[in-house]
């Protein structure tokens, strides 16, 4: 009997075993007061840590009450949509807001200059590395791609190990400005090899930001416009940080917790990163915006989107599985601030793109979803889009192809990623390990 048929015949057997033994009941988790996911029924974060990076709101307490409120989102102490709005109208705000996460300050003209050309001179791959490690063995999987790619990166730094502040500042700074190189770069190998499509290798321009050199070296004629590599640096901008409770984010602390390098840690994050429930959630709402525009003729049509809206709700339409994707947040309540300020680029871009039929269809899903969701589901909080919503359709008017879509997330959080793995190096010292209730049941060998 070969390989495959060998474990096509354990296969099931081990699957039943893990089933039976593995499944703890959810009685259980009530009786001991076990917060599944760190969250309570609220949707309120078990608390684990402190951090001076960032902090989200989506409730205020009034009388003593706790109420519902739009959400918030500050970075180092400045609210983000007020730091995308005072970002001038032709100038791009990623490097900036990458200082400010990184540094706890927001630079003077002079320090953001220098650290632009920062990020300009280190935009730079070992010699042969494109060849050697990015296009073999090329993959669709972009994201397990730049990790790879990641970990092979450790291999040339000779002070891997060392967790000195400065050194990890060098390490985390390499790796912010080599990120929009490892994921179009690895798209271009996978779209060559796997695709037979044309290979595209251009290198960075260092008088570009970074939203302009992604579009340059994805693009097979290097060209963009303003407004395309605008509405790319904002969505940036916004998804460059989000707390310290974040799947990933929490990941990247708890292996820099242990002493791990920064090569060990971001690759994780990126592991943490590229589940369907974190970073690729973009994706699953193309997926169902795709479905909606073959089963709604007039997107103008109210009635007639809010009645296959309900079809999805009701399990009877798209995947089945009655969720409305782009609605509501672990953590917002009436509004995520990153949706409402986005929402203002991203019709900007579709009337370039002529794409205004597109966006009445998001507007109108936006109006209706909520509603919908509060009739058919019992809610403890508010829903409404979340920044997840918009970013998709975003991409898909600037020709991103949806292999990317989760890799320029990560193109942004890793600038947050590396902000809260210097604070835990510098203010934690301390090993994190939270504790397991055991309901295991000894028995004795006969």
């Amino acid at each position: 009997m070969g390989y495959k048929e060998t474990w096509k015949e354990c296969v099931g057997k081990y699957r039943d075993l893990c089933v039976s033994n593995d499944t703890i009941s959810d009685d259980l988790f009530r009786e001991f007061g076990v917060n599944r996911g760190l969250r309570d029924i609220n949707g309120n974060g078990v608390l684990t840590g402190l951090t001076n990076i960032s902090k989200i709101e989506s409730f205020q307490e009034e009388n003593g009450v706790k109420q519902p409120c739009d959400g918030k989102l500050w970075y180092r102490g400045y609210n983000v949509i007020d730091l995308v709005r005072t970002i001038p109208e032709h100038s791009f705000g990623f490097e900036r807001t990458a200082y400010l996460l990184l540094f706890g300050e927001l630079p003077t003209k002079e320090e953001e200059k220098a650290f632009y050309d920062l990020l300009a001179c280190s935009r730079e791959l070992p010699t042969n590395f494109t060849r050697d490690v990015i296009m073999k063995a090329a993959s669709k999987d972009i994201m397990n791609s730049m990790t790879r790619s990641i970990l092979t990166l450790a291999s040339y730094d000779d002070e891997l190990a060392s967790n000195e502040i400065g050194n990890v500042i060098r390490q985390c700074l390499n790796l912010v400005s080599v990120f929009p190189m490892l994921a179009v770069y690895g798209y271009h190998a996978y779209n060559h090899y796997e695709q037979d499509g044309s290979m595209y290798i251009h290198r960075p321009n260092p008088e570009l930001s970074t939203a302009e050199n992604l579009l340059m070296m994805l693009r097979p004629d290097k060209n963009y416009t303003f407004l395309e590599a605008k509405v790319l640096d904002v969505a940036l901008m916004l998804h460059m940080e989000h707390g310290g409770g974040n799947n990933s984010t929490f990941t990247t602390r708890v292996v820099t917790s242990s002493g791990s390098d920064t090569y060990s840690a971001i690759a994780a994050a990126m592991s943490s990163l590229k589940g369907p429930k974190h970073g690729g959630a973009n994706i699953k709402v193309m997926e169902m915006m795709n479905d909606i525009r073959t089963h709604v003729k007039d997107y103008k049509d109210q009635e007639e989107v809010s009645a296959y809206l309900s079809k999805i709700l009701d399990g009877e339409a798209f995947d089945q599985k009655g969720l409305i994707y782009g609605m509501g947040h672990a953590v917002y309540s009436l509004s995520d601030p990153r949706e409402r300020v986005f929402k203002g680029f991203v019709e900007r871009l579709s009337v370039e793109k002529h794409r205004e039929e597109d966006m009445t269809l998001y507007n109108n899903i936006e109006m209706l979803a909520p509603r919908l969701i509060a009739k058919k589901r019992k809610i403890y909080k508010g829903v409404s889009p979340n920044v997840d919503f918009y970013s998709g359709f975003v991409y898909e008017m600037l020709g991103i192809p949806l292999e990317l879509y989760t890799p320029i997330f990560a193109v942004a959080r890793i600038v947050g990623w590396s902000a809260h793995r210097i604070e835990e190096i510098i203010g934690m010292n301390k090993i994190i390990r939270p504790s397991y209730k055991s309901v295991m049941v000894e028995r004795e060998l006969l």
